[in-house]
């Protein structure tokens, strides 16, 4: 008699706290709101497109000039993956994992993995062991709102079966692949090394 006590009490209760969480979850996925994406990064991102083809169809045909061809290109590409791959574009959070995209790659963070969730003043950072996945660029007025919503997907995926995924190239490496044959192409063309 005691135990048939105790379990009406007990499954109600476990399964309002389910219910709370759910109403916390909004409907999946989710984009979790980020600022617009500084516009000197779409500027480091864009300018190499032009200025570096440019200079590289200009130079003198020689020894050196091939070197300073090279040198531009590698410091040009470097430039556009730095811009684009320091920059959030959209994260999204999903039942089983947070997708993050920057321009070069798209990551992502399965649940289970997460070991805690902190929320800063414009930023929220998840924890994997010794590493941490910081979003920045989140209004600072929802802030907490991202961070109980993270919460609650990552309390309700604590069941589900652990699906990860490898990082992905996004755009921005096709964009790089261009980058690079616009800039070496535009020096063959100019000399007519490639007719």
């Amino acid at each position: 008699m005691g135990n048939g006590s105790v379990k009406p009490d007990t499954a109600p209760a476990q399964q309002h706290h389910e219910v709370a969480q759910r109403a916390d979850v909004p409907q999946l996925p989710w984009r979790v709101p980020l600022d617009p994406a500084p516009w000197w990064a779409w500027a480091l991102f864009i300018l190499p497109f032009i200025v570096v083809p440019g200079l590289n169809s200009w130079l003198w045909m020689g020894a050196r000039d091939m070197l300073a061809v090279g040198l531009l290109t590698i410091i040009g590409a470097s430039v556009v993956r730095v811009a684009g791959g320091v920059v959030l574009y959209r994260v999204e959070l999903t039942e089983t994992a947070l997708k993050a995209r920057t321009s070069m790659l798209i990551r992502s963070l399965a649940w289970q993995d997460v070991d805690s969730i902190e929320i800063g003043d414009d930023y929220v950072v998840l924890t994997r062991g010794p590493d941490e996945n910081e979003i920045n660029g989140i209004p600072k007025d929802r802030t907490a709102e991202v961070g109980a919503v993270m919460e609650a997907i990552r309390a309700q995926a604590a069941d589900t079966p652990v699906r990860r995924h490898r990082p992905r190239p996004g755009i921005g490496a096709a964009l790089v692949l261009l980058y690079l044959v616009l800039s070496i192409g535009a020096f063959l063309l100019r000399w007519h090394i490639v007719i």
